[in-house]
């Protein structure tokens, strides 16, 4: 018994910080979501069911899913990118350090200072565009902010070392026999990491997809700065519905909504992904 009640204060703290800052929130939010709207902010606690008929409105059904996809893409995109990165990080000897800190660089800086370097790289008369001219590739400037290009390279630039460190950590813990074994039974290189590297790292894999889409799929700052609130994702509707609106039963449904779809993708990535596993391990 005494274990277990050891084991439980040192959990403690940390259920005493998620009770206080997920469960309650989750749940006032949950509450609210089916409240009377009274106007201007006002919750008249009644049940109702407005809020939810007013979320699945086909505009409302309409950003979420591009919001969606606009998240999906940039998870891939970090993933397609992060993995190789990752990979060469675990293995780069003395350099190792020095590439984590790199990688790691961009937090040390406001995200809003980093997206507005990008309106100066991507906008009609910025660095990139000149640059293309300069050289003749293009006759004319692309129009590259205020699209969902400008989106997604805003999220791949602030999530992308989500979904590098998560991976580097799982590489970092391969047990390097597993390959010799592999390259001793004739497996060549592709044989080795599709059957081998990748269902072992494949925990730093849904770590990482899960840190990058799950923020992507709510943001909002992106959109602003980029899009100039052109372009909206689903968490600029949230938010304008609290702040803008004060129609806090809407935010709040359409809260509940983000999340369970979050919950579901996670849950079917996650039953994916480890089919996957067993049968390339076996």
């Amino acid at each position: 018994m005494k274990p277990i009640r050891n084991a439980y204060a040192l959990l403690s703290p940390a259920i005493v910080w998620l009770t206080l800052f997920l469960v309650v929130p989750v749940a006032l939010i949950t509450v609210i979501s089916f409240s009377t709207d009274g106007g201007y902010g006002l919750i008249i606690y009644e049940f109702s069911l407005d809020a939810y008929i007013q979320a699945f409105d086909p505009f409302y059904l309409q950003i979420i899913w591009q919001s969606v996809v606009w998240a999906f893409v940039s998870t891939v995109i970090c993933l397609v990118v992060g993995y190789p990165f990752a990979y060469f990080i675990a293995h780069s000897g003395k350099w190792k350090n020095i590439l984590l800190i790199l990688v790691m660089i961009p937090f040390w800086s406001n995200l809003l200072i980093r997206l507005y370097a990008w309106v100066i790289l991507l906008n009609n008369e910025g660095v990139i565009n000149q640059f293309l001219l300069s050289i003749g590739l293009i006759s004319e400037p692309i129009t590259m902010l205020y699209t969902p290009f400008s989106i997604v390279v805003g999220m791949v630039y602030g999530f992308l070392p989500f979904m590098i460190l998560p991976i580097y950590a799982s590489i970092e813990q391969l047990d390097r026999r597993y390959l010799e074994a592999a390259e001793d039974l004739g497996a060549g290189p592709v044989s080795t990491f599709l059957r081998v590297t990748l269902p072992i790292t494949m925990p730093g894999v849904i770590a990482g997809v899960f840190m990058t889409f799950i923020p992507a799929v709510s943001v909002f700052v992106i959109t602003d700065l980029l899009t100039g609130n052109r372009l909206v994702m689903i968490g600029n509707v949230i938010r304008d519905a609290f702040v803008v609106e004060m129609n806090w039963q809407l935010g709040s449904a359409l809260s509940i909504l983000l999340m369970a779809l979050v919950l579901l993708s996670v849950l079917i990535f996650t039953r994916f992904t480890s089919s996957r596993s067993k049968k390339a391990t076996r």
